[in-house]
């Protein structure tokens, strides 16, 4: 599944229920803090990020996948933590 199609079933489905997809998310946004410069994310930018983390909604999910997806095509990013909470999270998007 590519990228486009990754976010548009996204888009297209319910994640209320999903309490693990919910969490994966919630991983991916914190370690946003730490590789924010590495993705040329703003400060008001990751602030916005770090407030989702409190008040995630399913309608957030997408951009939590884009996010995702910019951590795990980056190769700046050399935690392998980061990487592996946002490869999580795609891999259970596909999944769902």
């Amino acid at each position: 599944m590519n990228d486009k199609e990754l976010i548009k079933k996204c888009e297209s489905c319910d994640f209320y229920d999903d309490n693990d997809l919910m969490a994966n998310c919630r991983a991916v946004l914190v370690d946003l803090d730490e590789c924010k410069e590495e993705l040329g994310i703003s400060e008001e930018e990751s602030e916005t990020y770090l407030e989702m983390v409190e008040n995630l909604k399913p309608q957030d999910v997408s951009k939590v996948l884009t996010l995702a997806l910019k951590i795990r095509e980056s190769g700046k990013i050399k935690n392998p933590e980061i990487k592996n909470d946002a490869s999580r999270l795609i891999r259970a998007i596909e999944m769902s």
